[in-house]
């Protein structure tokens, strides 16, 4: 009887689940907390069939309201002539009763959607794809794991772990290659880069018809984006429910928020999934592309279109300009802008006037985000039309500020190399790069071994990583130290004061160097210093696939499904350049390789051996990493400058103070041996 029971109660519990989704969504919230629980308990099934829930609910409550939003804006337009008060709030209140309907016929209840801010960045930042993956992986469904783990590594390209974890699926038999697709994809960012990547290897035919569906995607993407500016907004510093002004002041105040979300759109639109850099010049960009490949088919009517277009955004540009009169004396007669950039254009600038009229009206200040910008830096001025250089470029989201120099480097190299035995074994030519630099005989063997001696005796396992013994690779053991850490060491005489002064010591020299040979017109700070040994961990070994130190840049974030490096936290954007001198090469593996942006095509190899050292600008020209240690350990000092002394080491500043006092101590009583520590 009690079995009856229980299959009765669970009938209902289904049919009433069946009449609910049939009349509601699912709130994603709450699919996605049961996916966690699920995935505590191990319960892998329901992790999938939760999360996926989960997604799915979440896009289809942004659907729903960019519909709803724009249907009833349609359904209720602000058109009457003459206009009246009332004819302005019959509109405002109908379009509000209609979308109110509109909601809850299509979701259900609005207060079953309202979901906390720390859910929506969850999800804005690709949580769900993480634990998708892992359960996919428990489930051996390797295919959709390897989906999941693509999505979610397009928005989070510093991830580590899921770096490694792709590089694994792509080396299995039978993941099919074709499923690292980004799921999330924004169907006018996809077609620009492909349109991009056509351009530029000459297929002019075939990237027009993808800038076009670019192009498409993108003012339908920015219709909907502003439609989803209509939501409730913030009151800047002011609390909604405390608000004592009137009614026309409470409406000003909130189309202008309203008028500051849609102008974002620009921002948001050109900006990739997880990163906070817009690319600038984004959208003009599109006819740039489009006015040259239509000349290269001979199709100048378009071409001439394009480049009106494109001069709406840069008026007065001279390389546009005299395309468009290329195109005019070609054809005979002029063309009119494209419709779409002129309305768009248009409405942008009406945007920026009321944006202004409404901050004052709020007791604020504001300027205009300069998304896109003039277009120098093109030199091909005899050919006509000229086509552009790909130039795009990325807005940072905050600038370095409070520094009292600012600092303009023309790249160079070839300076002098400071110290008598110091040679020059490869520059940036022979390494494939630039500001790249390989220098033989940077210190002894003797200097080699007492830091190596150094090492042993010094280094903590993870140090200056968070104290993870394996930031990199689970088949190896990491270990380092600080210039400060060591000099610490030899006042308190656990290691030779001489050893520990001697890093300090090498460390500037080498900066030295590496200052001197590009030729740099400003200092050269400490940015961080490290002594590090990776040693092969034996029985893990066989069959490694991975790297010791992934392919990265050091001052940006290297994405390489894009060939873009974003410059923007948590990479250490302030880093300008960096070198590496090595101990040892009694080791295997263990290259340092430079690459291309894609992380894959290697452009240089180099053999670590005792006082050979690596120089190199710290940014996206410059991708790198360090092929596995299999057998022995690999022992480097690891160095990062900064031109901007706003960034400098506070370690190294306190280092520096440690050895001037030293120095006195010395120069006092040079005769003297007593150990410092004794003095304390």
């Amino acid at each position: 009887m009690d079995m009856i029971n229980f299959l009765i109660g669970t009938l209902l519990l289904f049919l009433q689940s069946v009449v609910l989704s049939s009349t509601s969504l699912q709130p994603y919230d709450l699919l996605y907390d049961n996916a966690i629980d699920a995935f505590h308990r191990g319960d892998y099934e329901n992790v999938v069939r939760y999360m996926e829930g989960a997604l799915s609910s979440f896009a289809e409550l942004r659907r729903t309201k960019i519909q709803c939003r724009l249907t009833c804006k349609d359904r209720h337009r602000f058109d009457a002539n003459p206009f009246s008060d009332l004819k302005f709030f019959d509109v405002i209140l109908r379009r509000a009763s209609c979308l109110n309907e509109c909601t809850e016929i299509k979701l259900g209840p609005q207060s079953m959607h309202k979901v906390s801010e720390e859910i929506i960045q969850d999800f804005n930042r690709r949580i769900p794809y993480n634990y998708l993956q892992m359960a996919y992986i428990k489930l051996s469904r390797l295919d959709e794991a390897a989906s999941a783990a693509h999505t979610y590594f397009q928005a989070n390209p510093e991830h580590v772990e899921m770096g490694r974890n792709l590089e694994q699926y792509r080396s299995l038999e039978g993941v099919d290659p074709t499923l690292f697709i980004d799921r999330e994809a924004r169907p006018h960012q996809k077609a620009f880069a492909e349109g991009v990547r056509l351009y530029e290897k000459g297929n002019y035919w075939q990237a027009i018809p993808l800038f076009e569906e670019a192009l498409t995607h993108y003012y339908r993407a920015d219709e909907q984006c502003r439609a989803l500016c209509e939501g409730p907004q913030r009151f800047l510093d002011q609390d909604h429910t405390l608000y004592r002004y009137s009614l026309y002041e409470l409406i000003s105040d909130h189309y202008t928020q309203v008028l500051h979300c849609e102008h974002e759109c620009v921002r948001d639109l050109a900006t990739r999934p997880g990163r906070l850099s817009p690319m600038e010049n984004y959208l003009p960009l599109h006819y740039d592309y489009l006015q040259f490949a239509y000349f290269k088919e001979s199709r100048f009517q378009e071409a001439l279109a394009c480049a009106h277009a494109y001069l709406l955004f840069h008026q007065g540009d001279e390389f546009m300009t005299e395309n468009v009169e290329f195109y005019i004396e070609q054809l005979g007669h002029d063309e009119k802008p494209r419709e779409e950039a002129e309305v768009y254009y248009s409405r942008h600038q009406q945007e920026l006037e009321l944006l202004k009229v409404g901050s004052q009206n709020m007791g604020l200040e504001y300027s205009e985000g300069q998304y896109w910008s003039s277009s120098g830096g093109r030199e091909d001025a005899n050919r006509i039309p000229s086509s552009t250089d790909g130039w795009m470029e990325y807005v940072p989201i905050t600038e370095r500020k409070n520094t009292t120099v600012t600092v303009v480097q023309e790249l160079r190299e070839g300076g002098p190399l400071l110290y008598e035995k110091v040679k020059l074994v490869q520059n940036s030519e022979a390494l494939n790069g630039t500001q790249r630099v390989l220098i033989d005989d940077v210190i002894s063997p003797d200097e080699c071994e007492q830091l190596k001696g150094l090492a042993h005796a010094v280094t903590i396992a993870g140090d200056g990583y968070r104290g993870k013994m394996s930031p990199h690779t689970p088949n190896e053991k990491f270990e380092g130290a600080t210039v400060l850490k060591t000099l610490q060491f030899g006042y308190e005489g656990r290691v030779s004061l001489q050893s520990a002064r001697l890093f300090y010591d090498v460390s500037e020299k080498a900066r030295r160097i590496v200052e001197s040979y590009f030729m740099l017109n400003a200092t050269l700070h400490f940015s961080y210093t490290h002594l590090v040994c990776r040693t092969a961990i034996t029985g893990q070994q066989d069959h490694r696939n991975d790297l010791s130190h992934p392919i990265h840049a050091d001052n940006c974030l290297l994405d390489p499904e894009a060939n873009e490096c974003w410059k923007e936290p948590p990479a250490y954007t302030s880093r300008d350049y960096s070198a590496l001198l090595y101990l040892n090469g009694d080791f295997e593996g263990g290259e340092f390789i430079f690459t291309e942006m894609d992380a894959k095509t290697v452009t240089a190899q180099v053999k670590p051996r005792c006082g050979r050292m690596v120089g190199f600008s710290s940014g996206g020209e410059n991708p790198h990493g360090v092929r596995a240690v299999t057998k022995g350990q690999r022992c480097a000092v690891a160095l990062w400058f900064t031109l901007d002394p706003l960034y400098r080491e506070l370690e190294r500043l306190q280092a520096d103070e440690v050895v001037e006092a030293l120095d006195r101590m010395v120069h006092f009583d040079p005769e003297n041996q007593i150990n410092p520590k004794d003095e304390l």
